[in-house]
Formats: C-alpha cells, sequence, structure tokens
C-alpha cells in the first residue's frame, strides 16, 4: 500500500515549504480532491514541478500541459516502477545502512543525486543495500563508486536514446498528423508502454553479450606474457587508436548539419565495422572521432588501414587520418587514460589527410607486414607533451591514391570525375566542387578556402 504523507511530511521530503505546495496544490498539480493526504506519487510530479521551475517555467504553464495534455499523469506513469513505499531521508537511510553520511553521499553522488534529491525511496535503498553487501564481500570503497558511476553514466545514456528517438521519431510524427495534445498524448502512451516491456530485456541481453566480450578479453589478460600482464592498480598494455574526419567542421558548415550527420552515420558505421573485425572496442565517440582499443598495435594497424581503404571506396566523401601507440594505459570508470592515450590523440591532430602516423612503439611491436611500408617521419614535438616522439607513417601499396583525386576546397569532399558538379579555373589552377551550393560560397570568399 503506498505511503501516506501529510503535508508537513510532504515539504520534509521535498525540501519545498508548505506554501509552494499548498499552492502548486491549488493549481491541481499534486494532492487529490478526496483526500488531504499525499502519495509518493506526488513526490515524483513534484521532482518534474521542480526540474521545470529550474529552466523557467511559471506554475501556470504548467498546469495548463497537465490540464491540456495529462503532462504530469504520463510522467508518473512512465517513469513509475510500482508502488514507491516508503521515503527515507538522507539520515535515516544512513542510519538504517550502516554507513557514514560521507560514504552514503559518496555513492549517492556516483548515480547523480543531486541536492535536489532530498529523498530515498524504496528502489533508491534497495539498490544502496546491493552496494553495502558487495562492500561487505570485499569491494573496495573507490571500486565500487567506479562501477557505479559506470551504470549511472551508460544507462543514462541508454535511457537518454529512448527518449530522445522516441520523441524526435514517434512523438513529432505524431503531432505533424495534425492531432491534438490529447490526442498526441493517448497516442504516445500507448507507443510508450509497448516499447516499454522490450527495453529492459534489450537491456538484459546487450549487458549478457558485452559481459562474454569482456570475459574473452580478462581471459587474454590472464594469458599475456609477464612483460605485458595488467597490475592491481587498473593498468594494462594495449594498442590506442584515435580516428577523426579532416574536414567535417567545414563539410557541416557547408551542407548543413543533417547533411554532415548523413556522413557521420556512414564514417560511424565504417568504423565500428572495421573495429568488430580486428578484436577492438570503441571506448567512445565525440563528434567525428572515435577513440578506439585494442589488445595488440598489428590489429590497431589493420583497422586503421581498414577504415582508409573502407573510407577511400565512399562516394563523396572527405579523408580520415589516424594516430596509433603503443604502452601502458590506465582503465578508470569505462574510460582510459595516461600518457599512451594523450600521445595517440596528439597524432591524430597532427596527421594530415589519408595519414595514418604510429610511435615507434607501434612500428617495433609490429614488425614487418605484408604490403605496408613504415615510412620516417623524423622527429616530432606534439602539442601539450614533453620532448620529441619519432614518427612513422603506415602506407599500404593497395589502397587506392584518393589523395590524387580532386577536392572540394569548401567542404571537403574528394570526387570522382563524374561527382564534380562545377569546376572553376583560379589562376590557372582547376578548382572542383560537389555542388552548386559550395561553388558560390568559394566564389564569395576564395581567400577562406586557400
Amino acid at each position: 500500500m503506498a505511503q501516506a504523507l501529510t503535508v508537513l511530511e510532504l515539504s520534509e521530503r521535498c525540501g519545498e515549504p508548505v506554501e509552494r505546495l499548498e499552492t502548486w496544490r491549488s493549481a491541481g498539480l499534486i494532492g487529490h480532491e478526496s483526500t488531504d493526504l499525499y502519495t509518493p506519487d506526488d513526490l515524483r510530479r513534484i521532482r518534474l514541478i521542480q526540474f521545470l521551475v529550474r529552466r523557467g517555467f511559471q506554475v501556470e504553464k504548467i498546469a495548463q500541459a497537465k490540464r491540456e495534455a495529462g503532462l504530469l499523469t504520463s510522467y508518473v506513469e512512465l517513469t513509475s516502477s510500482g508502488d514507491i513505499g516508503r521515503t527515507y531521508s538522507l539520515d535515516e537511510a544512513s542510519a538504517r545502512l550502516g554507513w557514514a553520511a560521507p560514504t552514503l553521499r559518496s555513492f549517492l553522488e556516483a548515480t547523480g543525486f543531486t541536492e535536489q534529491d532530498a529523498w530515498i525511496d524504496d528502489d533508491d535503498m534497495r539498490a544502496l543495500e546491493t552496494l553495502k553487501r558487495a562492500e561487505e564481500a570485499g569491494f573496495p570503497e573507490d571500486t565500487l563508486t567506479q562501477l557505479v558511476r559506470v551504470y549511472a553514466d551508460a544507462l543514462g545514456r541508454v535511457a537518454e536514446a529512448e527518449v530522445r528517438l522516441f520523441h524526435f521519431h514517434i512523438h513529432e510524427p505524431l503531432k505533424a498528423q495534425g492531432l491534438s495534445a490529447r490526442e498526441v498524448l493517448e497516442a504516445s502512451t500507448v507507443a510508450r508502454q509497448r516499447a516499454r516491456s522490450l527495453m529492459e530485456p534489450a537491456v538484459l541481453y546487450f549487458h549478457r553479450r558485452g559481459l562474454e566480450r569482456a570475459m574473452r578479453e580478462d581471459a587474454l589478460l590472464h594469458l599475456q606474457e609477464d612483460a605485458d600482464r595488467s597490475d592491481p592498480s587498473g593498468q594494462l598494455r594495449a594498442a590506442v587508436v584515435f580516428v577523426d574526419l579532416s574536414s567535417f567542421t567545414p563539410l557541416a558548415e557547408a551542407m548543413g548539419d543533417d547533411a554532415a550527420a548523413e556522413v557521420l552515420d556512414r564514417y560511424g558505421r565504417l568504423v565500428r565495422e572495421a573495429v568488430g573485425r580486428n578484436d577492438g572496442r570503441v571506448v567512445k565517440q565525440i563528434g567525428d572521432g572515435f577513440m578506439l582499443l585494442f589488445p595488440k598495435p598489428h590489429d590497431a594497424l589493420a583497422c586503421a588501414l581498414t577504415i582508409e581503404a573502407r573510407t577511400v571506396a565512399e562516394s563523396q566523401f572527405t579523408a580520415v587520418r589516424s594516430g596509433i601507440h603503443w604502452g601502458p594505459v590506465l582503465y578508470r570508470e569505462g574510460d582510459y587514460l595516461g600518457t599512451t592515450v594523450n600521445v595517440a590523440a596528439r597524432l591524430v591532430d597532427a596527421a594530415a589527410r589519408h595519414q595514418i602516423l604510429v610511435t615507434d612503439a607501434v612500428r617495433r611491436e609490429v614488425g614487418s607486414v605484408p604490403g605496408v611500408v613504415f615510412a620516417p617521419l623524423g622527429t616530432r614535438h606534439l602539442r601539450g607533451l614533453s620532448g620529441e616522439v619519432e614518427l612513422f607513417e603506415a602506407v599500404a601499396a593497395k589502397i587506392q591514391r584518393a589523395w590524387e583525386r580532386p577536392v572540394d576546397p569548401v567542404c571537403g569532399m574528394e570526387l570522382q570525375v563524374e561527382e564534380i558538379a562545377a569546376r572553376l579555373l583560379v589562376e590557372g589552377t582547376e578548382r572542383s566542387f560537389c555542388s552548386q551550393e559550395c561553388l558560390p560560397r568559394f566564389v564569395a570568399a576564395p581567400e577562406w578556402y586557400g
């Protein structure tokens, strides 16, 4: 049975003064006409109201959305996992768990708990009790905190993707049909409820798949030679690759965000397929930049060469560039840190179009690769790093020399002859353009485009 709360208890739980809660009740945002008491569902509604008020929305606007589109009702229905049970203050939760307040707060902060979340419900308590049992089983507090942050960040991204994709591809098309706000809400709610029954099984499935892969990689760590083994501090040896599109920013500016997103989608599929074929892992993607991790430099190089070959074969595509380094990396919260990562990141910054820059550590570890030449580039100072780094360019003879193609000076697209939409002779040099949109941009300001 749901826990009944007086207005004073509700105020204590949510941190809002009684007068404000009574104002929200008068506006029809919380409470029920049949009773003066409140339920934990009112606490959920208050969380949403607090969030909207912090974002600058007036209570009247929120009340109108509730009347016309059932805003608060749908929010509670879709976020509720059942009876919220009782709620706990931080002091009550700390006493029940047997944790000092700083320890509890550390775990709560790792989950994204903020000062606005002044209460803990039974779901929260069950999760915290699980952490308590893990701690009692011997897991260090710092290790558990890292794991909680990974769970919160990764599953937060999953939830955001579910909500954003639903909004843009289900909710908005329903609005475009001319339905009323109430009709859109009803249709959206039905669709969400159907999708919700699929989401948690899908998350469990992909977790099992990811766990299987992680366990294979862990078996590899156990079987590596002594020199390559991990250590208790979370350090292991790995090959780190950074790869990005050399002209993505001008491409987005010239062609617009939608067209740039299509190019990014094609590029992302190529990268992920190449990573999977070479036993690698996508650590993260930021815009057009990927950070990749491989157990051995040979796999990393093979992946970079595959990405280069595949993107060269694409029509109307900009060039990629890559940087690879091999050495110790430090694992923290689903990410990898350290000098090896920093060097690889600086290599891709230093690379030109189509270049795969590698360090001497990579070249020596890889050895001889049929069809691949390591062209020495000498030593260079890389931004942000002390000293100089000996660099080589990995060149595969079989990859088509795409850099001999005409390049649109505005968007950076590399063009086959049949893909050239316009030409312009500038001081004896012919310029080629992928579209009639890029040509006038160049004519208006040729000095911007070299």
